[in-house]
């Protein structure tokens, strides 16, 4: 037993759960636990805006394979950190976020308190799966303790407390229950595993479909293996990209397009196992069946009528699923060669410029091993059927959040997590200004991520559109500072492209200063890519 504060008992219950890393931005009703840091082997990572701790959070999360933390004020400081919860929640990222509140005895009484919200943890009920407020310092490790096991079961997104900071400066007496492991992750159950391999034992024609979850359950050795055994292609998601390394012929990529190589092959199974994905833009053949892996019962079926369901961890039951496989037959002759074909047309098919010089550009200067974020911008829309990708948790989005301005944060706590590797943030101009002021965070902390700004000096996506379906330019273009300038402003290092194909040699070059660089790559306005589906332009907006 030992004296200790409300702020103090969380940070205590968040080393014992093995942080090693927060994000935050330190505030008044926040001093009790951000003292409490100085004392825990815990490094505190000051940003310069709310949204970019979640951001970070995630990012650290996604790269690293472990939990993010987030620290923010109440009210607007968490609002303003809502937005980095919505992708993290998107992504299926486990990421805690940690507010402060407003005294005890004043909460809901609505009288004006400084950053006072009414039933704040409510206002993130869409963006996380669990929420709960500590009122008293002895509630404090056990609601730690079952935020980890929110966090470490089932479908692992956000989580929040928050805690009132009379309560994180109020000391008492209090011990810390023993900490045990948590429970690992269960396969699904083993009639259900029967049933699969069953079906993909008949099956003739077995494809993959893999998303994000594989990396999240770090699934992908076994993934790889039972796809060898089944002589199963792997068709990804965006999020799921590297589940398969491109180098593999198993890997058919992520191009799923009407008419494209790669919708027939998918078309053509007559069985898909789906893992980790929600199948959301999948649009299976209405007769096909699917076996959907999910750790999220919710998810069986949502997008696909004719799915059976394996609710359970995607590793474990993976595992599961391939020793039942090989004790039912041997291997399936080999379709390397059919695969092989199959590559080379999905290559083929989809080229448009000057987007494919940039993307194989950027792919010859950034190591296989590097951290990719791919953000809302057009090379970031690009990359994401036909950016190749060779390790896991190496390309990360914003999944259907679809957040401009998450890349440069998140790209910050992808390189806190991953030191070692190079860490590269693709954005465009519109969105880099969202969070430009983290450069500051970059260089106070050594956090080292090439920035790659794509400078049109518009929102390009939409100005595009608005100039050509909806009568012409309107509200979307921009006025930008000299970022070369500004990244030497901040202390960080800025380079300007002198044509976009020249961006490759750039980041090579850059990787190996150790230092924040900004890549500042000046283009003109780029066509919609052919994939995006056809806007529907109003007869009055046609030209």
């Amino acid at each position: 037993m030992a004296r200790m504060t409300g702020g103090e008992a969380i940070v205590k219950a968040l080393a014992r759960e093995g942080v090693k890393v927060a994000f935050g931005l330190p505030g008044v009703q926040l001093y009790g636990i951000v003292t409490a840091f100085r004392d825990e082997p815990i490094r505190f990572i000051t940003v310069r805006h709310e949204g970019s701790s979640t951001y970070m959070a995630d990012g650290y999360a996604r790269a690293g394979g472990d939990i993010g933390v987030a620290v923010a004020v109440p009210g607007p400081g968490l609002l303003n950190a809502s937005a980095g919860l919505n992708t993290a929640y998107a992504a299926s990222s486990p990421v805690l976020m940690i507010a402060g509140q407003i005294p005890r005895h004043q909460i809901g009484k609505k009288i004006g308190v400084l950053h006072e919200l009414d039933d704040q943890l409510d206002a993130l009920a869409g963006s996380t799966k669990w929420r709960r407020t500590i009122m008293q310092v002895a509630d404090a490790p056990g609601v730690v303790r079952e935020a980890f096991a929110q966090l470490r079961s089932g479908r692992p997104r956000p989580v929040a407390i928050d805690m009132p900071w009379d309560t994180m400066e109020e000391e008492v007496e209090l011990t810390m229950p023993p900490v045990g492991a948590h429970p690992p992750r269960a396969a699904a159950p083993a009639a259900d595993v029967d049933r699969a391999a069953d079906a993909l034992l008949r099956a003739e024609r077995v494809a993959i479909y893999a998303g994000g979850g594989v990396h999240l359950s770090g699934a992908n050795e076994p993934l790889a293996a039972l796809a060898e055994h089944l002589q199963a292609g792997v068709v990804e998601t965006p999020e799921g990209k590297g589940a398969i390394s491109d180098a593999s012929d198993l890997a058919l990529g992520a191009g799923l397009f009407p008419k494209s190589p790669l919708r027939g092959y998918l078309d053509g199974a007559d069985v898909v196992l789906a893992v980790g994905t929600r199948c959301a833009v999948a649009m299976f053949q209405p007769a096909q069946q699917v076996i959907q892996i999910d750790a999220d019962s919710d998810e069986i079926g949502r997008n696909h009528q004719k799915t059976s369901g394996l609710v359970g961890d995607a590793k474990a039951t993976l595992e599961k699923l391939l020793e039942r496989l090989r004790a039912g037959g041997k291997p399936r002759a080999s379709r390397k060669g059919e695969r092989e074909k199959l590559r080379a047309e999905v290559a083929a098919f989809m080229t448009q410029e000057p987007n494919s010089s940039i993307l194989r550009s950027l792919r010859q200067g950034i190591p296989e091993d590097a951290v990719v974020i791919a953000g809302m911008t057009q090379i970031g829309y690009f990359s994401r059927p036909f950016f190749p990708v060779y390790r896991p948790r190496t390309y990360i989005t914003s999944s259907y959040a679809g957040n401009l301005g998450f890349e440069y944060p998140t790209a910050l706590g992808a390189k806190v997590a991953c030191p070692h590797k190079p860490v590269v943030m693709i954005a465009g101009d519109g969105g880099f200004m969202y969070y430009a002021q983290e450069m500051a965070t970059a260089v106070q902390h050594g956090i080292n991520v090439v920035a790659v700004v794509f400078n049109d000096n518009a929102y390009g996506n939409v100005a595009r559109d608005l100039d050509e379906h909806w009568g012409g330019k309107f509200a979307a273009e921009l006025h930008n500072p000299d970022f070369v300038r500004l990244a030497e402003a901040y202390g960080a290092v800025g380079r300007r492209a002198k044509e976009p194909s020249e961006v490759g040699k750039l980041i090579a070059d850059a990787i190996q200063m150790d230092r924040p660089v900004l890549i500042e790559v000046p283009v003109g306005r780029m066509a919609r890519p052919v994939f995006f589906s056809p806007l529907k332009t109003l007869p009055r907006y046609q030209h």
